[in-house]
């Protein structure tokens, strides 16, 4: 949400700045799915974390961050005033639509300084909000503190009266079956990239991560260390290296920049650096390349060594879109058996997921 907090106010209609009702309950990353009678499981979907409220005529979009979102997102502002219901928190997920998939790139787009483009926007790519959690109603204002096992059945009913006249709202699948939750997190993709385990048997744990665990599914790629970045401190009053550049070949032959890693260890830097710098020799990037204009970029990020297309590295990730890795990628080995050329776009290519039929 970093990006959200650098951008300029837009007016919202009717959405009028107001605090969060409470803060967003937080997960902890583990590695494998929890099992027990206290666990339900819901996919992990892959938008903008969402608490979204309604008083009366007064519609608040929060961000897990603490931002306001309802700026971005003006047809869910008029989606929730259109709801029966004048009074109520949701928790839940914002996505944007992309055929059968979601669109974590197109989402990106709505967050916009200017006021026409949001508008615009708007209408070309509308945003769903997928509804997790019920926090508050007229009828019980103190939801949050009553146990999941009574919120859930509770956003059903809700969901039932509420969402289906109205189609910007939908209701995200729940279940206790841990073999479902498995398949769940095997078909991870296409806007859904892994699994939410929660605790029943505990009230909404605002701000914390006791009652929720997220497991991501993870994958693997070799690429091209086609560059790298200096770190901004130095080891023995020597620059060493920071992060590598990665890159992937397409079908034409050039090399396209498509993420970074950071996870280097402070003592393997040093040799890692003198590996690297006998390397260094333009163009580096053939393709698309990093340090391109951006109105997030910085000096620092701009500035890189390219390197002659000798090295392969296999990193693990877990989400790929828009031809790059969404996040920074962890190193699992360096791959002297593979050559550069093999590294390309075809090994990232994975059955087309249709999270739309969880919702149905």
């Amino acid at each position: 949400m970093s990006r959200v907090e650098e951008l300029s106010s837009l007016p919202s209609g009717k959405a009028r700045r107001r605090r969060a009702p409470l803060a967003a309950m937080e997960a902890r990353s583990v590695d494998a799915i929890p099992r027990g009678a206290e666990w339900q499981y819901e996919p992990k979907w892959d938008g903008f974390r969402c608490l979204l409220s309604r008083h009366g005529e007064t519609v608040d979009l929060r961000s897990k961050s603490g931002e306001d979102l309802a700026r971005y997102f003006p047809e869910l502002v008029r989606a929730a005033l259109a709801l029966k219901a004048s009074e109520f928190v949701l928790d839940g997920e914002i996505v944007v639509p992309h055929g059968k998939a979601f669109s974590f790139d197109d989402l990106l787009q709505r967050i916009h300084p200017a006021a026409s483009r949001v508008k615009k926007l708007s209408q070309e790519t509308p945003a769903l909000f997928l509804a997790f959690d019920l926090l508050k109603t007229a009828a019980d204002k103190k939801l949050a503190a009553s146990p999941l096992r009574e919120r859930r059945p509770a956003l059903d009913a809700f969901a039932k009266a509420q969402f289906k006249s109205n189609p910007t709202f939908r209701l995200s699948p729940v279940t206790t079956n841990y073999t479902t939750a498995q398949k769940w997190l095997k078909q991870a993709g296409g806007g859904s990239d892994g699994v939410i385990a929660k605790r029943v048997d505990l009230p909404y744990q605002a701000g914390n991560r006791d009652g929720m665990q997220k497991i991501k599914k993870f994958r693997s790629a070799d690429c091209v260390v086609g560059g790298f970045r200096y770190a901004t401190n130095k080891i023995a009053n020597r620059k060493v290296v920071g992060s590598l550049l990665l890159g992937l070949y397409d079908d034409k032959g050039l090399l396209h920049h498509v993420g970074f890693t950071s996870a280097i260890k402070q003592a393997d830097k040093p040799a890692l650096t003198y590996r690297l710098e006998p390397l260094i020799a333009p163009p580096g990037f053939t393709g698309n390349a990093p340090g391109g204009p951006s109105r997030w970029s910085t000096e620092r990020s701009a500035k890189w060594c390219p390197l002659k297309p000798k090295l392969v590295i296999e990193v693990c990730y877990d989400h790929f879109s828009g031809e790059r890795f969404r996040h920074g990628t962890s190193i699992l080995r360096w791959r002297p058996d593979k050559a550069p050329r093999q590294c390309t776009f075809d090994q990232l290519k994975q059955k087309a997921a249709d999270p739309m039929k969880l919702l149905k």
